[in-house]
């Protein structure tokens, strides 16, 4: 068995407990949508998942349960019974160890938490063995809208890397988890973004590249450990949205807007490239909507 039938197996069971998160799933299930034997479907998930495929279900489901939580006033003991845990005193004891704090706790604060949120396996082999940032030469020039927002003063939760100045390296420095605690800021006033920071918001010995979310001045609820919180002051930016893409050609989709970017002219609308005054930011690549990129601009006098 080679390493992408490896990848394809994991990716069919995580792909049945996403169809089935709100019933029973046994090994058995999991290992007939693979292909193999229990034994061997539990062995190949754990190593490429890095957990038991028990772990995995239960961390997903309660992933799911806290952004019930977050969002609806549901009683705990019907959010634990919808996602197949047999008791409140069992649900509430999972979530304190996924989470560190009861349900109950968390459903009236709703501070940050490390959610759990795996990529798809085989997005993320395909992703690290995809061989560079390289367009394809069989490629037609695309349409890229462009249009002008203003971003209001703000904070960001952020996390910094050490020397990363892209997102594969920011993974290898601080892990690929960080968007999952992001995600979980119920005061979030958009979805959170990768930024290349301006040097003034650089401290030293972190890096230029970080992950974070806008959040409203008035934002007071707890700061995870490592995380820093910074005020942002208002801004414009200048958007390059590109065409909807397959999702398997990101790559080759942020590589033809940064292409487009660099021949950029702003002046001819009237606005000057400013990088000092506001950090660069991508939001996550979803193929349905295109690559989208923001860098900040002011106008012409």
């Amino acid at each position: 068995m080679n390493q992408v039938e490896t990848v394809m197996a994991v990716q069919k069971m995580q792909d049945y407990i996403d169809a089935h998160i709100y019933e029973k799933i046994t090994l058995k299930q999991l290992s007939n949508a693979a292909g193999y034997s229990s034994w061997y479907s539990a062995r190949i998930f754990k190593e490429i998942t890095g957990r038991t495929s028990f772990d995995y279900i239960r961390a997903s489901r309660l992933t799911r349960a806290a952004l019930v939580l977050r969002d609806e006033e549901r009683k705990i003991i019907d959010v634990a019974l919808d996602f197949v845990f047999d008791s409140h005193e069992g649900f509430t004891r999972a979530f304190s160890k996924e989470f560190g704090l009861p349900p109950k706790r968390y459903s009236l604060n709703t501070p940050p938490i490390q959610l759990f949120m795996p990529a798809r396996v085989f997005d993320t082999f395909r992703a690290f063995h995809k061989g560079g940032m390289k367009m394809s030469e069989k490629k037609a020039t695309k349409t890229v809208f462009v249009q002008i927002i203003e971003r209001p003063a703000r904070k960001v939760l952020l996390k910094r890397g050490f020397k990363a100045t892209e997102y594969f390296a920011y993974c290898e420095e601080v892990g690929c988890d960080v968007w999952s605690m992001l995600s979980s800021v119920k005061e979030a006033m958009y979805e959170p973004i990768g930024m290349w920071l301006p040097e003034d918001l650089i401290k030293n010995g972190t890096s230029q590249y970080v992950q974070g979310v806008e959040l409203p001045l008035d934002y007071n609820n707890a700061v995870p450990d490592g995380y820093d919180l910074i005020e942002l002051p208002p801004c414009k930016m200048m958007v390059f949205q590109g065409e909807p893409y397959n999702d398997d050609d990101f790559m080759e989709a942020i590589g033809e807007i940064w292409k487009h970017i660099e021949k950029f002219n702003p002046n001819i609308y009237g606005y000057k490239w400013a990088p000092e005054t506001a950090p660069r930011f991508q939001l996550a690549p979803l193929g349905y909507r295109g690559y989208i990129e923001a860098r900040p601009v002011d106008t012409v006098n």
